[in-house]
């Protein structure tokens, strides 16, 4: 018979998302029944969201080492080196179901996470993405979870004084029950002063700092780590509240204790809060620990141990001292007008031990909340390869001008001004391109140098659902073109792996799929991953998000004078696209908003070109031979042209060969891999063509910059200043719909 401490059951320990079988090892591990303090620890810690017991089993097959790489998955964000004695330390997260649930706390506590992530190793964060997936734009709660994703993105990161420089923003029915919201921060340290959540030696004094705890966000972990329901609003209290205000404070306190030589270890209170930090400092060290939760810095009467180390209260560190500086994080903290108490220390039992009012109230090895954590290797079969769909299996439309207009005004595609003018930019001053510059990655100067950072974030979840394989592959392919395309040598990645509920095989058949498209991608272009998050379970009454492997990624432009974006191309330039036409239509945005399909295959990624077409391009850039650079995805060469066009305010006059291969749609449209739209004067086009001769590397003039409107051989205008009204006011208008429904 199962055993059962006084006052839990069964069903108590369902609810905290253990099954029978999981309960079964934690009573041999303890050699009796958890009590209620011990059980909720176990269920945080075993969690989805903390422990990846579906995931661990393939995250391995990741490349997570390189030449720069100091420090990969396993700390709270991933550390390359950028030179000059000088390191980039990055993650990315998601916040999903607590945006889903309460939009504006779920994204601001998402980037307030994230920051301390990256705080917490000694970086100065420098720079936010983010990766957001939102329902249908006709869908009932779109534009209130839009409005209200956005302005919690907004409010914490414009008032924490860090920027906000790009991302991404989709819209899909596949999301009307489960929105995406992926947060990234990125900083900077020196190599020599990076902190980790390693090091802790038994007799060390564990220091609490930041805010007080409350009851906000209790089994927020155990929340991410389950599917929705039509009851899922009623999760609201497992939502966290933030305050940017304290965060800003706790940077400064923090770097300032960093910069004192007393940090022993150091981990910030995310997901599980108390917990989780400190059972994996604990780990990591292979000691035990003593919490006296009497001293817990508290925000409300009579709260219990359960709740204390349960709870997600925002803005928190947990800090193991060298013996005898506790005084130095007192003075600090104290100064910044954040609390701050020692509340209890490292031992040698291996045991977590906590007391409360005079009592024991939890004594377990530490070992088994992290070691003995479920890894699941769950069934799943691969889904069903699609056939590839070719343009010459598609219609050809009449006006190519009035399909790009339709294309360029889609969800997808249409400006997201609306989303981005509400970030600060530019605070810091650091900030060379942004969303509303005409660059395919944000550019962060490295500040007093002539160096940038080179940040982007991508994924094409249609390409995912269509063969999670290719789509694996294409995510981080893209990325690495992103950073390509602006002159930066990529560095590495950190994802956030978002999809439905593993234990269904056809989901974990496309997570597996996807992770080992990713993987041989990382491999083949040097591209390592360093950091990331698995996000599960996303779906609600059993319908699955599609699959969204966001990856967001770190290159670094050695010299500023050195790099492109697509805003300068000038009237007379030469067009060309490097890289091959076929006319791939398989998945692609013209199928979905011109034939109203799904279908097909997604395009195939050759890696090898992807790399030789990407280094060729660099070094164009590197020789200053261009004046715009645009990597061509979604709606392919017409869409990218027009990206040009728009930014550059500057007519193009495309042209296609009548007797080609590829038919005219296929070649404005298609989206076919490795390949980039340039723009250069005509001697450098000239230069170009050269090298791309005698490089092997295919290269197509397919236009010529002028006049007001974009053609086709002449034929088919669309004028700018139509283009610029639709593709300006799509979201707009999408969000007019709240106001009007809120009048």
């Amino acid at each position: 018979m199962t055993q059962y401490a006084e006052g839990i059951t069964a069903e108590i320990v369902k609810e905290h998302g253990i099954n029978d079988e999981e309960y079964a090892v934690i009573l041999d591990r303890l050699g009796r029944a958890p009590n209620m303090v011990e059980l909720g620890i176990f269920s945080v810690m075993w969690s989805e969201h903390c422990s990846y017991k579906s995931s661990r089993a393939h995250l391995g097959k990741f490349p997570t080492s390189g030449e720069k790489v100091i420090q990969g998955p396993g700390e709270n964000a991933g550390v390359i080196d950028i030179g000059d004695g000088q390191a980039c330390i990055f993650k990315m997260e998601s916040h999903n179901h607590p945006s889903y649930i309460e939009p504006y706390q779920g994204a601001a506590t998402g980037v307030g996470g994230i920051l301390r992530d990256v705080f917490t190793m000694g970086a100065r964060p420098v720079a936010l993405m983010n990766a957001l997936r939102f329902g249908a734009p006709d869908h009932a709660k779109t534009t209130h979870l839009v409005s209200g994703v956005v302005a919690g993105i907004g409010g914490y990161g414009n008032c924490v004084g860090v920027p906000t420089v790009g991302g991404e923003t989709n819209f899909h029915a596949g999301y009307n029950g489960n929105i995406l919201v992926n947060a990234m921060a990125v900083g900077l340290a020196d190599t020599d002063n990076i902190f980790y959540a390693r090091g802790a030696e038994p007799g060390q004094p564990i220091v609490y700092v930041g805010s007080k705890t409350g009851r906000d966000g209790i089994h927020g972990a155990t929340m991410a780590s389950a599917e929705f329901d039509d009851q899922s609003e009623e999760k609201r209290p497992t939502v966290q509240v933030g305050d940017p205000f304290v965060e800003k404070k706790l940077i400064e306190a923090c770097l300032e204790l960093m910069a004192t030589d007393a940090i022993a270890a150091i981990q910030d209170m995310g997901a599980a809060g108390l917990t989780s930090s400190s059972v994996e400092m604990a780990d990591k060290g292979g000691i035990g620990i003593h919490l006296d939760m009497d001293k817990v810095p508290q925000r409300e009467a009579n709260m219990s141990t359960y709740e204390m180390m349960l709870s997600e209260s925002q803005e928190r560190m947990l800090v193991i001292m060298k013996p005898g500086r506790e005084d130095v994080a007192y003075d600090i903290f104290k100064k910044w007008e954040l609390d701050v108490a020692v509340i209890g220390e490292t031992t040698d039992t291996g045991r977590m031990v906590l007391t409360h009012k005079g009592e024991t109230v939890c004594d377990i090895p530490v070992a088994p909340l992290a070691d003995d954590a479920p890894k699941y290797e769950r069934p799943y079969f691969p889904p069903e390869a699609r056939a590839q769909l070719n343009a010459k299996d598609i219609a050809k439309p009449d006006h190519m001008g009035d399909i790009l207009l339709k294309l360029m005004s889609s969800p997808d595609m249409a400006s997201k001004a609306w989303i981005w003018k509400q970030y600060d930019r530019h605070v810091m001053a650091d900030t060379a391109a942004s969303s509303e510059d005409p660059s395919d990655a944000a550019i962060v100067r490295v500040h007093g140098t002539k160096k940038a950072l080179a940040i982007t974030t991508d994924c094409t979840p249609r390409y995912c659902f269509a063969d999670p394989y290719e789509g694996g592959k294409q995510a981080v392919a893209e990325a690495w073109r992103n950073l390509t395309a602006t002159g930066a040598d990529p560095i590495a990645i950190t994802d956030c792996l978002n999809f439905g509920n593993p234990e269904r095989e056809e989901i974990m058949g496309q997570f597996v799929g996807c992770i080992e498209g990713m993987a041989e991608a990382c491999d083949v272009l040097s591209f390592p991953v360093v950091s990331g998050n698995v996000s599960l379970y996303n779906e609600t009454n059993g319908v699955a998000i599609p699959p969204t492997p966001a990856v967001g990624a770190v290159g670094l432009i050695p010299d500023m004078d050195q790099r492109a974006g697509f805003g300068g191309m000038a009237e007379g330039n030469i067009l060309l696209v490097v890289g091959e036409t076929e006319g791939a239509m398989g998945a692609s945005v013209y199928l979905k908003e011109i034939e109203g399909r799904e279908d097909g295959g997604a395009p195939l990624v050759d890696l090898k070109t992807e790399k030789a077409h990407g280094d060729f391009v660099r070094d164009q850039i590197r020789a200053g031979r261009l004046t715009a650079c645009h990597d061509i995805s979604d709606g392919g060469l017409a869409c990218a042209a027009a990206d040009m066009a728009l930014a550059s305010d500057c007519g193009i006059k495309l042209a296609h060969e009548p007797e080609a291969d590829v038919p005219m749609h296929g070649f404005l449209f298609g989206e076919d891999q490795a390949r980039y739209l340039i723009a250069a004067e005509k001697e450098n086009a000239i230069a170009i063509l050269q090298d791309a001769k005698a490089e092997e590397i295919p290269v197509q003039v397919v236009g010529l910059a002028g006049g007001a409107a974009i053609t086709v051989n002449g034929a088919h205008p669309l004028e700018l200043d139509r283009l610029r009204a639709a593709w300006e006011g799509w979201m707009p208008g999408l969000m007019d719909k709240l106001a009007e429904a809120a009048e």
